[in-house]
């Protein structure tokens, strides 16, 4: 069986590149908890300077793991696709099941240490 084309192992790398960086995951976090917000709105949820999150935004969108449409004047935020949250949900349960690995060999380490 051929396994996927290089073409399309690049693109993979490259989403996962968008997604490389603590901020945009934090946006993303928050994006899929709250639907969409404002550039504002996200900076005040973040406690983040407002052009830190205007850079990342442009990131992730210029990669098409956002949406962005203008309501007025203000520029509202969206996940592309809702399945990024999910995504985002299995990356958190892998990392749990690794930390609590961790923890439990901590927890045996001290009880025998």
């Amino acid at each position: 069986m051929i396994g996927p084309s290089k073409e399309l192992q690049t693109m993979k790398a490259e989403f996962f590149r968008a997604l490389a960086h603590p901020a945009r995951i934090r946006i993303l976090e928050v994006l899929s908890e709250r639907g969409e917000l404002s550039v504002q709105a996200l900076q005040a949820r973040l406690a983040v300077d407002q052009p830190i999150v205007s850079q990342q935004l442009a990131k992730l969108r210029a990669h098409g793991v956002v949406t962005s449409r203008k309501e007025g004047t203000t520029v509202i935020y969206a996940l592309a696709d809702p399945r990024i949250a999910e995504l985002l949900k299995v990356a958190r349960d892998i990392l749990n099941r690794r930390l609590s690995g961790t923890r439990t060999l901590l927890h045996e380490l001290r009880r025998h240490g």
